[in-house]
């Protein structure tokens, strides 16, 4: 306990004190909509659900954010667009596996082919752009590296919009994602529910890589401090180029 106070900071007091404004500030917002019927239950079932999907994958993005600033001490303005270079690039492939009927056919091969495609693609800029940009400034005053992020996001962001165009894309409908849950008496959707789902995976997955791996704990030293860690034997290298 003591040692707990000890580290304790007036950063932490304020950063608590605002989640816990934030939570109270939701709370009463809902309940001030729900008594005055603005909205029925079932439109508000629908929205939180649609609230923990799309925040689901917000927070993956976040959590990212987190790794990197964490090691790198740097915030990565291009990381939108890593994620971005992945997900528009197997849009074309979903695209093919629609035409041949394979998408339909077959979606429980199809859909992870494209995760693992567009993980491939994105952990490929990623590479690249911490062997090209980033490393070569890893010495240098933080605000070289800053603004080499916002020209790397720029640089990829007119990059994408020259091959694939600025027009809106979506990706092909998957019919066992379409459709509604029942859930107590309301319905929900099939797409919503997977995508938190799958997202809460990744997020307990992510915590067993930091916590219980070898390379989780090479992380968290770099992240401690990177000379002690050198010390100890620890490719630093190779663990920004990880994370």
């Amino acid at each position: 306990m003591n040692r707990y106070f000890e580290d304790f900071s007036w950063v932490d007091f304020i950063i608590g004190t605002l989640r816990v404004v934030i939570i109270a500030l939701v709370i009463i917002g809902a309940y001030n909509t729900l008594s005055a019927g603005r909205y029925s239950t079932e439109q508000w079932v629908g929205l939180v659900v649609s609230g923990l999907a799309q925040g689901s994958i917000y927070a993956l993005i976040a959590l990212g954010y987190t790794l990197v600033y964490g090691i790198l001490l740097m915030i990565n303005f291009a990381h939108g667009e890593v994620f971005m270079s992945g997900a528009f690039s197997a849009v074309f492939l979903a695209e093919a596996f629609n035409r041949s009927g394979f998408l339909n056919s077959q979606p429980l091969l199809a859909i992870p082919l494209l995760i693992g495609f567009a993980a491939l693609v994105s952990m490929s800029v990623a590479i690249l752009l911490e062997r090209i940009a980033y490393r070569p400034l890893r010495g240098a005053p933080r605000l070289v590296p800053l603004i080499t992020a916002i020209g790397a996001s720029f640089f990829l962001q007119y990059t994408f919009r020259g091959l694939y165009g600025s027009g809106f894309k979506s990706y092909p409908t998957v019919q066992i994602f379409q459709g509604t849950y029942p859930f107590l008496d309301f319905e929900v959707s099939v797409a919503q529910v997977w995508v938190f789902i799958l997202a809460l995976i990744l997020m307990i997955g992510l915590y067993w890589l930091v916590e219980r791996t070898k390379i989780g704990r090479a992380m968290r030293a770099v992240s401690e401090n990177k000379e002690v860690a050198v010390l100890m034997g620890i490719n630093i290298d190779r663990v920004i180029m990880f994370t």
